[in-house]
């Protein structure tokens, strides 16, 4: 295993060298990788990894989730969240509903048939979780998942602070 004290010095490559570990496709490479073996494993749920997520925040949020919270919380766009969602209801998964106070609002529901697939799910994404992160010292896992977090959330703002140039 490489240590991270080794990992970089003054004599290594520039970050725009291609012999350089570059950010985008190891984490590229890490969720295709991950999402595929996940995507394998719950199969036989007739359900998806994105099926999962909405399950997940779903059952993990005490409040009502709109379908736009669902949307930012998986940090994807609210046409593929109301496609996703769409394949659910049918499944029986999921409801919508509309919201109380705001009638353009759909609120989303877990059924008890999606709750069922997703207890038999989260334990097999718990199971490939720790899979994965075994390859890391035990003691250094949390400040693995801190880091990647933090990470996520500087992306997330560099996205947020980004400009849209002008057509």
């Amino acid at each position: 295993m490489i240590e991270p004290e080794s990992i970089q010095n003054a004599d290594e490559p520039t970050l725009d060298n291609p012999s350089f570990r570059r950010l985008p496709p190891l984490l590229r490479r890490a969720w295709y990788s991950l999402n595929q073996a996940f995507r394998r494993r719950v199969a036989h749920l007739g359900i998806t990894p994105d099926h999962f997520t909405v399950l997940r925040w779903l059952t993990e949020k005490s409040e009502d989730v709109t379908q736009r919270r669902l949307a930012d919380l998986m940090a994807s766009d609210p046409n593929t969240v109301t496609s996703v969602l769409s394949r659910m209801e049918a499944n029986e998964l999921i409801e919508r509903r509309t919201h109380a106070t705001d009638r353009r609002a759909n609120v989303v529901k877990v059924l008890e048939k999606g709750r069922k697939v997703y207890d038999e799910a989260r334990q097999i994404a718990l199971e490939l979780q720790t899979q994965v992160l075994s390859v890391l010292p035990e003691d250094r896992r949390d400040s693995f998942l801190y880091y990647l977090e933090l990470l996520s959330d500087s992306a997330r703002h560099a996205a947020d602070q980004s400009v849209k140039p002008s057509s």
